[in-house]
């Protein structure tokens, strides 16, 4: 599978970038993909909800009336679930949302959203952005050339770029991110995803099955 490598005034250059068919061209696997994204999701919860209990609530442990003969149910103290500023009954406790999840199952996802984007004609090749010093203007400028400048998107470079990782960041909807930190939850999120030439042969490394 071949895409025309686009400049950054967004011209064909003429060359053509080759897409590995193994990691663009598989049948997605919408189990795998479902996967993935709910492992990321989960380790981005910090899990420290906390509701106090009755052994936790501060007040008096005086049994608050006799034991029998009232004609109603048995108390034993004012923190008691059913009273109003009583414990709360199982509540929410610190925990680790996070799971494990195999290599291969992360990168059979990854394959699949990378496929379902050049399925939806949503990918990209760049030939390279250089960018001498932070200039916000200049990648937006760049981004319009390419028609993107209203769209959800990812941007793959092969290596952390401080210049253009700071050029993008105030623009809305614009994510710079390097081939090894990407991940499904990102892929499917984007409505494009823009690939640096670089970043391809990197990409195949990482995704190789």
């Amino acid at each position: 599978m071949e895409l025309p490598v686009l400049n950054t005034s967004g011209e064909d250059t003429g060359k053509k970038a080759q897409l590995n068919d193994q990691i663009f061209g598989i049948e997605p696997n919408d189990h795998a993909i479902y996967l993935d994204v709910k492992h990321y999701m989960s380790a981005q919860r910090r899990g420290t909800h906390k509701a106090k209990e009755r052994g936790e609530i501060t007040g008096s442990t005086r049994k608050i009336k006799r034991q029998k003969g009232t004609g109603t149910a048995r108390a034993g103290s004012i923190k008691n679930p059913i009273y109003r500023g009583g414990g709360r009954v199982f509540g929410p406790r610190p925990r680790d949302y996070s799971f494990k999840l195999n290599r291969k199952v992360k990168k059979l996802a990854r394959r699949s959203a990378l496929s379902y984007k050049v399925q939806d004609e949503a990918v990209r090749v760049l030939e390279s952005i250089e960018m001498e010093q932070p200039k916000t203007k200049n990648f937006a400028e760049i981004l319009k050339n390419l028609g993107l400048e209203d769209q959800k998107m990812l941007v793959v470079v092969e290596q952390p770029d401080k210049n253009l990782y700071l050029s993008s960041r105030n623009i809305p909807k614009v994510q710079v991110v390097p081939v090894q930190e990407l991940n499904t939850y990102q892929i499917m999120d984007a409505k494009a995803v823009v690939f640096l030439e670089s970043s391809l042969e990197t990409l195949e490394k990482h995704l190789s099955a």
